[in-house]
């Protein structure tokens, strides 16, 4: 939730045709270089999700040489090394702190064999997505339903990837738009966060507040950064814009993330115009080349790193990975856990796992000052401890 108030509306969707396949746009093909991500500061059941065949092995190296930041960037024997990642995610969601459930999710196996193409030749492409609703569900629903199909239906999908994600965010915020001209009732935001993944390629794209973790051999990797008013960039882009920052560090007053799908409704945020407003629903990509010291990525919407740094998140994973290697199990022990530390938002966690085995034992370097967390029970018997009056007189 990153609106100051909302109402609940409906979310009875349809699928719309929103695809135009003819571009002329001089694009480069993936594997491209990723576009940077600004540098700003991290802040911390719904039925009707889909969940589609998540237990697959890629045996694709199409991709294997992409150029990479230089924040994660894989030495010479990693980018050669003949490592395939063996897919399995889990999901897991709750209302949290909130009243009535408005964020929702998406995990397909083989985007191809969902929605019918065969260009991919038998080689699948998985795609992922946790979506944020604020001031309603129906553009967070909108966008699980319609995103995934019109990327597929991209005339440049799949060898321009980096281009069709960004457009197809770019699409389904107007197509959002037009629906909520016909249906007021509709109006409403989102964020945004997906993760595909392609032979050993992993591209994040990101608009808003949820956040993607990797593991690295118990080492976290931050693939996305959290669009908020107080980034400076981002502060920057909006007051370019004609917005601005309030002193509660709102967007122009009204909303705590400063990318997002829809909010067409809201004065001053959006426009149609070839600048955009301050508002924007272009999302920030990230692409990597996985590598066997990958282990898994964690995509949350903020209720759950409200409660979790990135690197807790990752030890709290590994270590209930390492116990009994369920994802399913472990999104649904991090989300009972965000509810034990008195998260105050509605809760949605996938885990996408590039390994069948246990996470490895290994000693993880941490640097000094690093903030660290206690859990909920070790938490209440040090409540218990202090209460008894363990102190000396």
């Amino acid at each position: 939730m990153c609106i100051k108030e909302g109402e609940e509306v409906l979310d009875g969707m349809e699928n719309l045709s929103l695809c135009n396949s003819d571009h002329h746009e001089d694009n480069k093909s993936w594997p491209l270089n990723n576009t940077q991500m600004g540098d700003c500061p991290n802040s911390s059941t719904d039925t009707t999700n889909f969940t589609i065949g998540l237990d697959i092995t890629t045996d694709s190296l199409t991709l294997e040489s992409i150029c990479e930041s230089n924040a994660i960037i894989d030495s010479k024997e990693n980018q050669m090394e003949n490592f395939l990642p063996s897919i399995r995610s889990g999901e897991w969601s709750d209302d949290g702190g909130r009243d009535f459930m408005e964020d929702t999710h998406v995990c397909i196996a083989d985007l191809g064999k969902k929605f019918g193409c065969n260009i991919l030749e038998g080689e699948a492409i998985s795609f992922f997505g946790v979506f944020d609703g604020h001031g309603g569900k129906a553009a967070a629903n909108f966008a699980r339903d319609n995103l995934p199909r019109v990327i597929v239906e991209d005339a440049d999908f799949p060898l321009k990837l980096e281009t069709v994600v960004t457009r197809s965010f770019m699409q389904i915020d107007a197509a959002f738009e037009k629906k909520c001209c016909i249906q007021s009732t509709l109006s409403s935001g989102t964020t945004a966060l997906t993760a595909m993944i392609y032979g050993r390629s992993l591209l994040v794209a990101n608009a808003g507040d949820c956040r993607a973790v990797l593991s690295r051999l118990g080492v976290p990797i931050e693939l996305s950064k959290d669009h908020r008013p107080d980034c400076l960039k981002e502060k920057e882009r909006i007051e370019s814009l004609g917005g601005f920052v309030d002193g509660e560090g709102y967007l122009n007053g009204e909303l705590g993330v400063t990318r997002a799908l829809g909010d067409w409704h809201i004065a001053g945020m959006k426009k149609s115009s070839e600048q955009g407003g301050p508002l924007s629903a272009e999302p920030e990509l990230k692409l990597i080349t996985l590598t066997k010291e990958d282990e898994f990525l964690i995509i949350g919407s903020d209720g759950i790193w409200e409660v979790f740094t990135s690197e807790n998140g990752i030890d709290f994973a590994r270590r209930r990975l390492q116990e009994h290697n369920d994802v399913k199990q472990c999104c649904r022990e991090i989300v009972e856990e965000a509810k034990n530390r008195n998260a105050s938002d509605n809760l949605t966690v996938v885990i996408v796992c590039f390994q069948s085995n246990l996470p490895q034992n290994v000693v993880v370097p941490r640097s000094c000052g690093v903030r660290r967390s206690i859990s909920s029970q070790g938490f209440q018997h040090l409540k218990s401890c202090l209460s008894e009056d363990w102190i000396l007189q």
